[in-house]
């Protein structure tokens, strides 16, 4: 059974940073994508950031130059580093991964920036 899970929120003020982990288990063909997205209450999920297996990312307009998606998807482990944070950056965070098997995501971790 695959198991995703994602860790890491919390509460920051403005300008504080965050590091994000999505841990993969259980997978039993290659992944070829991990992902976060976030939905922010009222609004519609969007894409934070994306990491391929041939290490090629992808950002969200948001938070370029502010986030950085790093990590080794053969060994199921992606971070997510958020650095200056703004109160628009709350939302739950979800880690998503894309198998030849189908795309699993974990339960979502909590982000909220306020002063």
């Amino acid at each position: 059974q695959v198991h995703v899970m994602d860790s890491g929120g919390g509460s920051v003020q403005p300008g504080g940073s965050l590091r994000l982990t999505c841990a993969v288990s259980g997978v039993t063909s290659s992944i070829d994508l991990i992902a976060w997205y976030r939905r922010a209450t009222g609004k519609e999920r969007e894409l934070v950031a994306s990491l391929t297996s041939g290490g090629i990312t992808n950002y969200g307009d948001s938070v370029k130059g502010r986030f950085t998606i790093s990590g080794e998807i053969a060994k199921n482990t992606v971070s997510l580093q958020m650095n200056n944070l703004k109160p628009e950056d709350t939302a739950d965070y979800r880690c998503r991964i894309r198998t030849m098997d189908g795309s699993f995501q974990g339960q979502g971790t909590q982000v909220t920036v306020s002063s």
